[in-house]
């Protein structure tokens, strides 16, 4: 990983973090380890290749082993919390930050691939809405779930303000670094008080 790229970053941690996130849903809802394994890396792993597969480039994780290690790295952390702590870990203050961590830096790395390639100002937050929310709606749906982002509170919502708020800076010159960084935190912050208030969208 470079440092000094806001991608590499932003992946890497959005990796980790959903990783960690997707395991310790699989690890909740019973499922064996290699159940477990399998939707923390599906997790890890899904926005990610939606979002290139949408700008027509081969996605990062079948470029190199890199991503994979990351996610089972992740996935390698959830297993240790759950063996020392049990499995009912949904409300559990790791899996809740893992998931926003997750949302905030997939959203993020979506709206820098959008920029990238030149997308207009609404593929750019749309590519970083799919990118934050791609991965945990595979995983539910590999659940047999609803996805989480079709019928909870504030989830979707942080991921298309943190777009906005990416395309807004790049437009004015702000550097990719400045951009992914508040747009990261723009992100946690939002599903973070989301997370505090309970806050809801209104329902039909």
């Amino acid at each position: 990983m470079r440092f000094g790229d806001p991608f590499a970053v932003a992946n890497v941690v959005g990796l980790l973090a959903f990783a960690i996130a997707g395991a310790l849903k699989a690890a909740d809802a019973d499922l064996d380890l290699f159940g477990v394994v399998v939707l923390g890396v599906v997790t890890a792993l899904g926005g990610g290749t939606t979002r290139d597969v949408l700008v027509g480039r081969l996605p990062t994780s079948l470029d190199s082993v890199g991503d994979v290690t990351v996610a089972l790295v992740g996935v390698a952390i959830a297993v240790i919390v759950v063996a020392a702590n049990g499995p009912r870990l949904r409300d559990n203050p790791l899996f809740l930050f893992s998931d926003a961590l997750g949302l905030a830096a997939f959203a993020a790395t979506g709206a820098l691939v959008g920029t990238s390639v030149g997308l207009s100002p609404f593929g750019v937050v749309a590519l970083a809405t799919v990118t934050a929310v791609g991965g945990g709606s595979i995983a539910d749906i590999l659940l047999g779930r609803v996805p989480v982002v079709l019928r909870e509170d504030f989830y979707a919502t942080p991921a298309l303000a943190g777009g906005v708020s990416f395309w807004a800076l790049s437009t004015v010159g702000a550097p990719a670094a400045v951009s992914t960084l508040v747009c990261t935190v723009s992100v946690l912050g939002l599903r973070g008080l989301a997370l505090t208030y309970d806050w809801q969208l209104p329902t039909v």
